[in-house]
């Protein structure tokens, strides 16, 4: 499985960034066709109580790259991008790479 990991910054508005990804890029993410999966991980803070560089992680599936770089090639992809400008007052890093499952889920 193929994934791109997206890494949030902390945003100014905490708020804003929760209600505008909720309600505006999910249900753009969610028209993308040739994604098999879309998983998010809102970060907190460590065991010492410091917060992360990050606030939020996304990951998108799909089946190899060339299925990826198709699904987001499409209107509904760009959409997707580009409207990550939008909320992201933080910083934004996209990674790109092989998934391999190390421990199966029992």
């Amino acid at each position: 499985m193929f994934r791109a990991t997206i890494l949030y910054g902390q945003p100014k508005d905490p708020a804003e960034f929760e209600r505008y990804y909720r309600e505006v890029h999910i249900p753009l993410v969610k028209k993308i066709e040739g994604l098999k999966g879309f998983t998010m991980t809102k970060l907190g803070p460590n065991p010492n109580g410091e917060l992360p560089p990050y606030y939020l992680t996304a990951a998108l599936y799909a089946e190899n790259q060339e299925a990826l770089n198709a699904a987001m090639a499409t209107p509904e992809g760009q959409a997707a991008s580009a409207d990550v400008r939008n909320f992201a007052t933080g910083s934004v890093t996209f990674m790109f790479g092989e998934e391999e499952t190390v421990i199966p889920l029992l």
